[in-house]
């Protein structure tokens, strides 16, 4: 039986419904076949003519598939019918290990858009091994988490030409004066869990790497819980997304798999005055208590608004807002022209500052770097590493061409080279 070309699992939901756009637009282009799955096939259509009119294309041939998360047969029959499935049922914790295993048992690739640091190495400890047996890619956090602070690593790394000793990130948010809510709910209960959960990721990383990286040298010292940065001047705070650990996993990779240097690395959000580094730090100082605890992270969900002073939100970010929320990440990589001795390095002689902006964070710029991150596992295949596998995608796209198709497609990486 032939295979679709891509298969688009959770097309109803939030996220999946965007994504629609940017799939059909990639299957014109590269003459792609492609279907949509879900739980109900009415919901699926719906989604199908929403994509459809705003592209100005009809949809309504494209394929249903219906399976659901809590059936693994119907996973099964959904991804044997697949050479690459994009995964946008989160929160991944809960529904995302059972899509993995049914792709991987399949031989199906896996993309996902996870910011889930527990789910993503649980995925890489369980599935790695059987995935290169069955030369199956699976790759998560493929969309704003964490394709913009991955891949610009991988883009300071190339400026570089030589080691990189450190690499700061600084992410900048312009989120539009419009009323509604600025987050998804369905990343505020990943961070609920995520946050609880946050033990389990020591024995995860234990499992996975049971030797720590060696340090290197000269050290990054932290700028400390709030810093006023000279490099952007703002405001800044360390960040408490996924980036680092996505980033850490990549650093893995290369260092593990090809012997190359550890990067030391820091990741910060900026912030445009104090009062509005004061306002993030009663939520997450109420966060993470409430989040310890079964009856707190219940109030966390029932009532979203009121813990995070209206930016989140059951009934999703307005479109208007969402089009017009943009970011701007500013990584500064330290470094040398050449290869140098990890002991005896002298103070770094190279600095590479790469920027990446996108547009429409949520639901434009994670759907493009999406979308991308396919086409290049279906197109470029023979620049991946090894035969198959489970891993970050700074490592898994290193050798490709996707920064080069994501700045195409307005989510761009610029870099400028500075001898220091």
């Amino acid at each position: 039986m032939s295979r679709f070309d891509v298969v688009l699992y959770g097309a109803s939901g939030f996220t999946g419904q965007y994504v629609i756009e940017y799939l059909h637009k990639a299957a014109v282009e590269h003459n792609l076949s492609w279907a949509v799955a879900g739980r109900d096939e009415g919901r699926l259509k719906a989604a199908l003519a929403r994509a459809g009119a705003i592209v100005e294309a009809d949809l309504s041939r494209v394929q249903t598939i219906i399976c659901d998360s809590s059936d693994t047969s119907s996973l099964l029959a959904m991804a044997s019918q697949a050479k690459l499935v994009l995964n946008c049922v989160g929160p991944y914790r809960f529904f995302g290990e059972p899509v993995v295993e049914a792709c991987v048992e399949a031989g199906s690739h896996h993309v996902d858009i996870s910011g889930e640091p527990q789910y993503l190495e649980k995925m890489q400890l369980k599935y790695h091994q059987k995935a290169v047996e069955n030369g199956v890619y699976v790759i998560g956090a493929c969309g704003f988490d964490s394709i913009p602070a991955d891949m610009g690593q991988i883009c300071v790394k190339e400026a570089m030409e030589g080691d990189v000793n450190s690499v700061e990130s600084y992410l900048r948010v312009i989120v539009p004066d419009l009323p509604g809510a600025t987050i998804n709910f369905g990343t505020w209960q990943s961070a609920i869990h995520g946050f609880a959960h946050a033990k389990e990721l020591g024995s995860l990383r234990k499992q996975i790497y049971p030797e720590r990286m060696p340090a290197s040298k000269p050290k990054l010292m932290p700028r400390g819980s709030l810093h006023y940065s000279n490099i952007v001047n703002t405001w800044c705070m360390p960040f408490m997304g996924s980036d680092k650990s996505v980033m850490t996993r990549t650093q893995r990779g290369f260092f593990h798999d090809k012997e190359q240097r550890p990067t030391n690395l820091a990741c910060y959000a900026q912030f445009q005055s104090l009062w509005s580094c004061f306002m993030l730090m009663v939520v997450g100082l109420v966060f993470g208590i409430l989040a310890n605890y079964t009856w707190g992270r219940t109030l966390l969900e029932t009532f979203p608004g009121v813990f995070s002073f209206g930016a989140v939100s059951k009934s999703g970010v307005p479109k208007k807002k969402a089009d017009n929320t943009n970011f701007e990440m500013t990584l500064v990589g330290e470094g040398w022209k050449t290869r140098v001795d990890q002991e005896k390095a002298s103070p770094p002689n190279r600095r590479v500052t790469t920027v990446v902006k996108g547009k429409n964070m949520g639901y434009g710029a994670t759907c493009e770097c999406m979308v991308q991150s396919g086409m290049v596992i279906l197109q470029e295949l023979s620049k991946l590493p090894n035969a198959g596998g489970v891993y970050s995608p700074g490592y898994a796209f290193a050798d490709t061409t996707l920064v080069q198709r994501l700045t195409e497609r307005d989510v761009t990486f610029s870099t400028v080279v500075q001898d220091i």
